[in-house]
């Protein structure tokens, strides 16, 4: 299955007799507050026009728990985010569609979150809502409830001893921005740097102009130039389990598997005693 859906096709299946749910993730890493400007609202920004019949979720509040130790977003409470689910419609029997302003990365959090929980049919809007040219909504709908009960996967996720293991046996994606991985320059975490063994591959690069993904056979091409072959274990990372989300799409996208370390930077790093490599070099 696809694990995206294109505006038009989106359209298509909406006018149909069994649409799908559709969820509004609008969120953007922010560090507007040192600046003493307002963070964004995805909340506000959802309330003044988003697709029709579709539910926002707080990616912050429902899609992971507070940070801390385990990092900026670390996996959620299970029952705080099935309830978010039940609550948006979401049941297992019916195709879920989820979508941002965009980016790509909150839609993409959502839709790997669903995926490794057990349910069967989720697909990311391709290029988010400014691919949308049908009408927006301002009313808040109050969707059905559903029935989804999130069961996680026995695979698909790292801890940060699987994701340093994984660096030297197979290949671990950082999908964080160049300058970052190579530790010129670190905004937000406690240093700059990479893990040992991982290959910077800017999630950034999967896309085009537009915010839609490059064709599968680009991305293949470019996985594989990242040194992901047949048979290769993949995982992926990032400052805190968004970006790396979106890498992990565009990786299904191209037909490859992959896991995800949700810590990621902020949880590797706050740890003193774990390694730190700096410069363009993996080691």
């Amino acid at each position: 299955m696809n694990a995206i859906i294109s505006a038009s096709e989106l359209a298509s299946e909406l006018a149909g007799g069994n649409p799908p749910v559709l969820l509004d993730v609008r969120w953007q890493l922010s560090v507007a507050k040192t600046a003493g400007e307002p963070p964004f609202d995805g909340r506000a920004a959802y309330l003044a026009g988003h697709l029709p019949g579709a539910v926002f979720v707080d990616l912050d509040r429902e899609l992971a728990s507070e940070p801390g130790e385990r990092g900026r977003h670390p996996l959620p409470d299970l029952g705080v985010f099935g309830a978010a689910m039940r609550r948006a419609g979401v049941s297992r029997g019916r195709a879920v569609v989820v979508y941002d302003g965009g980016l790509g990365w909150g839609a993409a959090r959502a839709w790997w979150l669903l995926r490794w929980t057990g349910h069967p049919d989720v697909r990311v809007l391709d290029g988010g809502l400014p691919s949308w040219e049908g009408a927006l909504e301002t009313s808040v709908p109050r969707p059905v409830e559903g029935d989804f009960e999130p069961v996680p996967a026995v695979s698909g996720l790292l801890d940060a001893d699987g994701a340093g293991a994984l660096a030297r046996s197979g290949v671990l994606l950082d999908a964080r921005a160049g300058e970052r991985y190579r530790g010129e320059v670190e905004p937000i975490d406690r240093v700059g740097g990479h893990i040992p063994g991982a290959v910077s591959a800017p999630t950034t690069e999967n896309v085009g102009a537009d915010g839609r993904f490059r064709p599968a056979e680009e991305l293949a091409a470019r996985f594989k130039e990242l040194g992901v072959s047949e048979g290769t274990r993949v995982g992926v990372y990032c400052g805190s389990g968004v970006s790396g989300a979106h890498e992990v799409l565009a990786l299904a996208v191209a037909g490859i598997p992959a896991e995800l370390y949700v810590g990621s930077w902020s949880e590797w790093s706050s740890d003193p005693e774990r390694p730190v490599a700096v410069g363009p070099d993996p080691q």
